[in-house]
């Protein structure tokens, strides 16, 4: 069942947990329609803002909230050239208050940027679907008993185990006893949400960044998940992507009812 659901506003900052959450094309609502990019459009991420990981900023339909300010959300108005990987978009800029404070928190010059309401930005992998600001694809899916097994794992290496939010997951799965379950699932219902597996989570940097304080705390998770968990290009791998086929809400204790497996 769902052990917890995690929404994270802005791509590459910290995230909250909710307890039922609508989910549309692009994932569970909210889930990284806002970025912080440079001035030249690119976006950030903690792979070099690990500082990124500290800052919890909170949305609501009409507002984010992030350091004792809140900041009106701007749907729709002019466009301005963003960057996500290969991907080349546009953005709502969300304003120059916004800018200074996502500025000051980070001690560099940065803008805050939403997704348009128009975009189509479409995802790739087995499954097809839409994505927002995500990397590539709508949802994230990990199960405790993955973690588990890694955690023990780490812990025979001598070193410290991790928790879930290294992984920055949206999904978190309990009640599969075996490890890495999730990777084997082609579709599923979760509430009324239908999802399709869209491929294995190749693992960056970012595992190593303490979600807390936003500091590099390496060489674990991915030291320990390099000797057992490659993808034939020699990728890390940890997680599920799926994408969104059919919308609705999920909340925290919903059954997954898996409709096609792996063969």
């Amino acid at each position: 069942m769902v052990s917890s659901l995690h929404v994270y506003p802005i791509k590459g900052c910290g995230g909250y947990s909710v307890a039922a959450s609508p989910v549309d094309l692009t994932g569970l609502r909210g889930d990284r329609m806002l970025m912080l990019v440079d001035d030249d459009g690119v976006f950030l991420s903690q792979r070099k803002v690990p500082a990124m990981a500290a800052l919890r900023p909170y949305l609501t339909d009409a507002a984010l909230f992030h350091g004792g300010q809140s900041f009106p959300i701007i749907v729709d108005g002019p466009r301005v050239p963003v960057v996500v990987h290969k991907w080349q978009g546009t953005g709502i800029d969300q304003g120059d208050d916004a800018a200074a404070a996502f500025s000051d928190s980070l001690g560099m010059s940065v803008r805050l940027v939403r997704t348009p309401p128009d975009l189509r930005r479409e995802s790739g992998g087995q499954a097809a679907g839409l994505v927002g600001y995500a990397d590539a694809h709508a949802l994230l899916m990990i199960s405790l008993s993955s973690l588990d097994g890694l955690n023990e794992r780490i812990l025979e290496r001598g070193a410290e185990p991790v928790p879930m939010n290294r992984f920055r997951p949206n999904i978190v799965v309990s009640g599969w006893p075996e490890p890495h379950t999730e990777d084997r699932v082609r579709r599923a219902v979760i509430g009324d949400v239908e999802l399709g597996y869209a491929k294995d989570c190749v693992r960056c940097a970012v595992p190593m960044v303490d979600q807390e304080t936003g500091l590099k705390d390496g060489p674990e998770p991915t030291r320990t998940l390099a000797t057992y968990r490659r993808d034939p290009d020699g990728g890390v791998i940890f997680g599920m992507k799926a994408a969104v086929v059919g919308t609705g809400t999920m909340a925290v204790g919903d059954k997954i009812d898996v409709l096609e497996w792996a063969v």
